[in-house]
């Protein structure tokens, strides 16, 4: 992929992370496992795992970010580095937004037939987190896409020079 490609495609991710950390960030600041179970009354333990699954991606954001602008902001244009950093991204944010290491949700793969949002909670959660995540999930499914041949042209190069 060519220099120029890549950097589009750096600037792309980079403008998505900063939408979706203003959004985490605003839900996140703002809300409080007391205010979610006046919401809905339910597992408090559950609702604590969610929120926790929300920083740590707010976090992994806010690192994908960061390094997207140290990056654009080099000179020579590191190719090599932001393929990488691509990559990162796809796994540390995308990959833990549908699919989260603590099984605090889910995503139903069957969903992406029908139109319907795919990511599902175990337990019931207050309306204003299914608003969050069904937000947020669109764009997250656009970028995956996007950023799918980084998963597998990453992986071969890793094969290759074994």
């Amino acid at each position: 992929m060519g220099n120029s490609l890549v950097k589009s495609q750096l600037k792309d991710v980079g403008g998505f992370l900063t939408t979706t950390i203003s959004t985490l960030e605003s839900y996140l600041n703002e809300t409080t496992i007391s205010q979610m179970e006046q919401q809905l009354s339910g597992d408090s333990n559950y609702y604590k795992i969610v929120l926790s699954n929300l920083r740590k991606l707010l976090v992994y954001c806010e690192e994908g970010l960061d390094a997207c602008s140290v990056i654009l902001l080099s000179e020579p244009f590191q190719k090599a580095t932001a393929e990488k950093t691509l990559y990162r991204i796809f796994h540390q944010c995308i990959e833990e937004f549908f699919s989260p290491k603590n099984d605090a949700w889910f995503e139903d793969s069957r969903s992406a037939y029908t139109g319907r949002n795919s990511i599902k909670f175990y337990k019931s959660v207050p309306e204003s987190v299914q608003e969050l995540v069904k937000g947020l999930e669109g764009e997250f499914q656009r970028v995956r896409e996007e950023l799918e041949y980084y998963e597998t042209d990453y992986r071969t190069k890793m094969i290759q020079s074994k």
